[in-house]
């Protein structure tokens, strides 16, 4: 798996207009969450989505809100269709694991990108979180739904996830001064996810 895990950018890179096709045509079954996750910060403010892909639906939605949206993300060809569709935002090509934005922001997303991480991987973000993170900003992620590695495909290619226990998320947002807002576990409307929703301290 650790293979598999190198390859993750690689997969999205040769898949990224098929992958953007097909999350576009599923819709914005995240809206609900979207909508909890902006009663937390302010009209207009500043968000980063890490790890946006395409843009489209979740970086739309919050741009189409009103919301001033940064995203990041290792595959070129996904921010070139963020350029595309959204010229007026900040779109950068970065790898979340080295991410120096040398700014914060109100908002914090990291949705169907972060579980593609190592564990270790995924245990150093909570820094690079905090490090982004305006005074009291919300920090939305998906996780699995327990300590583990599984393998999905990707245009037939296999794309690795990860996820740590639910108790070690916790402790993690804890130690890095974020208090849980919200947690649903395995939700069947959101793919079986674990959706974190917390706010800093």
């Amino acid at each position: 798996m650790a293979s598999d895990a190198d390859r993750i950018v690689d997969v999205y890179r040769r898949n990224a207009r098929a992958w953007a096709k097909e999350r576009s045509d599923q819709g914005l079954f995240e809206a609900a969450w979207l909508d909890r996750f902006c009663s937390l910060i302010p009209a207009g403010a500043a968000v980063l989505d890490i790890g946006c892909g395409a843009a489209v639906p979740l970086a739309g939605y919050l741009i189409e809100s009103g919301y001033d949206v940064t995203g990041a993300d290792a595959a070129p060809e996904m921010i070139d269709m963020c350029c595309t569709r959204f010229p007026g935002q900040k779109w950068h090509v970065a790898d979340m694991r080295t991410l120096a934005l040398n700014r914060v922001f109100d908002g914090l997303l990291a949705w169907d990108s972060f579980f593609h991480l190592r564990h270790d991987d995924q245990r150093r973000m909570f820094p690079v979180f905090r490090k982004h993170a305006a005074p009291r900003a919300a920090l939305m992620f998906t996780s699995g739904p327990s300590h583990g590695e599984a393998i999905g495909t990707l245009g037939g290619e296999a794309l690795y996830h990860a996820s740590l226990d639910p108790a070690e998320y916790r402790e993690l947002l804890d130690e890095s001064g974020f208090e849980t807002v919200a947690q649903l576990i395995a939700d069947p409307d959101h793919g079986r996810r674990i959706v974190w929703l917390a706010q800093l301290r």
